[in-house]
């Protein structure tokens, strides 16, 4: 398959799936995003901590810069977990083969981006997911406060992040300059070339300090970008 192919390949698919759009409104969008386990669950986590952390007080200025350097360090989370983990190639070790369930979903969401319960983070992970997050909240930290401030900050992160995420992948369309960058960003990844545009809830952060952020009128389309690892 030459150069072209795959670029017409990949306009085909991209025209296919904007096909299957219909124009929907925010809100509807939302009641649609609360039909999922994933945001329930963190959410739940989330107000338990939130409360949690009203309760003990012993507010300090660490719980001013804690969650500043936390949001900083997101962008670059987020791009090492979808490199690593997300696109992780299987390995076998023996006859074992190793192959995280993240892993997995991840290819098939790439199959179908439109999927959208495919979208979410399974909810197996968050059984052990959420009680790690938990565990370093409370044992972690010089202060309980602290740990609790850390809590509540790593579960908006998360619901921020299954919020971009789903919205980027329903029907919803981009209204807003920043959104719309945002948008843009991840359809280049699952549309042009999965190689590049690892963030999700940002645009041009982490990927453009670490190299994935090239001009996109200049990278070929994958003719992977479905079928991750199949080359």
């Amino acid at each position: 398959m030459t150069p072209g192919d795959v670029d017409r390949l990949a306009r085909d698919r991209l025209r296919a799936d904007e096909a299957k759009r219909r124009s929907i409104g925010l809100g509807e969008a939302a009641r649609a995003f609360w039909w999922h386990p994933s945001p329930w669950l963190i959410a739940v986590t989330l107000a338990g901590a939130a409360t949690a952390r009203a309760v003990v007080g012993d507010w300090r200025l660490s719980d001013l810069w804690t969650p500043l350097v936390m949001v900083a360090v997101f962008p670059f989370f987020e791009w090492v977990v979808h490199v690593c983990v997300l696109h992780w190639r299987p390995r076998h070790l023996g006859p074992l083969t190793i192959d995280p369930l993240l892993s997995r979903k991840h290819r098939e969401h790439h199959v179908d981006p439109r999927d959208v319960p495919l979208v979410f983070i399974p909810w197996q992970v968050h059984v052990w997911l959420l009680p790690l997050v938990v565990a370093i909240g409370l044992f972690a930290f010089p202060r309980t406060g602290l740990g609790l401030t850390f809590m509540t900050v790593v579960g908006l992160l998360g619901l921020g992040y299954e919020w971009t995420h789903y919205l980027i992948h329903s029907d919803y369309r981009p209204r807003s300059r920043l959104y719309r960058a945002i948008w843009r960003n991840h359809r280049l990844h699952h549309y042009k070339n999965e190689h590049y545009w690892f963030t999700v809830t940002t645009s041009g952060t982490a990927d453009r300090v670490l190299g994935t952020y090239p001009d996109s009128r200049r990278v070929e389309a994958s003719p992977t970008a479905r079928a991750l690892h199949a080359d």
